[in-house]
């Protein structure tokens, strides 16, 4: 079955290289080599500068599984499956996982591939968040949605576009009921280690769950999206196996030069998070004051975890003219709600994505702030209050 367009990555393909501020990334902002280098420990600088550039291990060298597992509770490197970026072992997992018998429950809004990828396979149901209750998860409703051949349950928390974490207690109700039903629980924890409350940081859940399988990547909260080093974690090793297998027809192995700074990075986590924690607090309280001051065209709700948030947009134009009118006048990207459209389950439409994990978010909202001057003084008609 063909994919359908990846509506997020077709507009970013449009503005993300010639747009001057992009006010809807997903990262946070990157590190130089030489700043990553003089984060590394005499052992890793070594490796890096005897590096022979040849293949390696299709699972991820064995010092980047070990760096790796060393994030977890309960995770040996046995049970770590290396990849090229987050996209590879969402695919790999998927297609290991599913058959075109089964069923998937994902949760919506997402990133496109959450959905799209195991729709491909099989039979999908989406659970929308609330985006009137504080973009809650309806668990009764996923429970009554589980099928006899339902084999998968995919979540995100930090969600992606919304920043929301859902409460233990009921991330607790929902590995319970994987157990319950036998299902894989696959879960998308890209923004973990970013969030405002530690107390509302979540288990991971290969930690957890014998069936369960925790994405991460070095592209969200370490801001190091240019290595293009994933993983998937999970107690389930045959599975593990059969993802292996998947890769071969994908990257067939990761980057040499990209698996060793993966290893630095990891070793040097706690400075690097701590790092991207400071920035991320002192842009929050400058787009707090700046939705402050613009109550009448925003709506705004701090996210719990992650470098984006998903406001809703209160002007008579509409989202989609919003954004298009302000990237091209001013060279400001944000995200319109309509890449996040889902067959589905209803998403909001009247909301965008932004994002505020780079350094110049401050110069962006600067330009964002003359912007809206401007239109309020002159195109009223356009920020009428819905």
């Amino acid at each position: 079955m063909l994919l359908p367009e990846f509506r997020l990555e077709t507009y970013f393909s449009r503005w993300e290289f010639s747009a001057k501020y992009i006010l809807c990334g997903s990262d946070i902002e990157t590190l130089s080599l030489q700043e990553l280098l003089a984060l590394a420990s005499d052992e890793d600088r070594e490796r890096w500068d005897k590096l022979r550039l040849g293949y390696v291990e299709t699972f991820g060298t064995p010092a980047l599984r070990q760096a790796i597992a060393e994030t977890y509770e309960s995770i040996s490197a046995g049970e770590v499956l290396a990849f090229a970026g987050a996209e590879e072992g969402l695919f790999a997992a998927m297609h290991a996982v599913l058959e075109p018998d089964d069923h998937a429950i994902v949760i919506v809004p997402n990133y496109q591939s959450a959905e799209t990828l195991p729709a491909s396979i099989c039979a999908v149901t989406g659970i929308a968040l609330a985006a009137d209750d504080d973009w809650n998860l309806d668990l009764d409703e996923l429970r009554a949605a589980i099928r006899p051949n339902t084999r998968l349950i995919s979540i995100n928390f930090p969600h992606n576009p919304t920043g929301k974490i859902i409460a233990r207690d009921q991330f607790n109700e929902l590995v319970g009921m994987a157990r319950e039903h036998d299902l894989y629980l696959f879960s998308d924890e890209v923004y973990r280690l970013t969030e405002r409350d530690p107390a509302k940081r979540l288990p991971q859940a290969a930690d957890v769950y014998e069936k369960g399988l925790s994405l991460n990547v070095l592209s969200k909260a370490y801001g190091l999206a240019g290595l293009r080093i994933g993983w998937i974690a999970s107690r389930d090793t045959a599975l593990l196996g059969k993802m292996e297998r998947i890769k071969h027809y994908l990257s067939i192995c990761n980057s040499a030069p990209g698996e060793a700074l993966a290893v630095i990075a990891l070793h040097a986590r706690h400075e690097i998070l701590e790092r991207n924690r400071a920035l991320v607090d002192s842009n929050l309280e400058r787009l707090g004051a700046f939705f402050g001051r613009h109550r009448d065209l925003f709506d705004w709700r701090v996210p719990d975890g992650g470098s984006i948030g998903f406001p809703r947009y209160r002007g008579a134009d509409g989202v989609d003219a919003f954004c298009e009118r302000l990237v091209q006048q001013t060279g400001v990207l944000l995200l319109p709600g309509s890449v996040y459209r889902s067959p589905l389950a209803a998403t909001p439409e009247d909301h965008f994505r932004i994002g505020y994990g780079r350094r110049n978010m401050p110069d962006a909202l600067e330009v964002l702030e003359r912007f809206l001057a401007g239109e309020k003084g002159g195109r009223a008609d356009r920020i009428v209050q819905r």
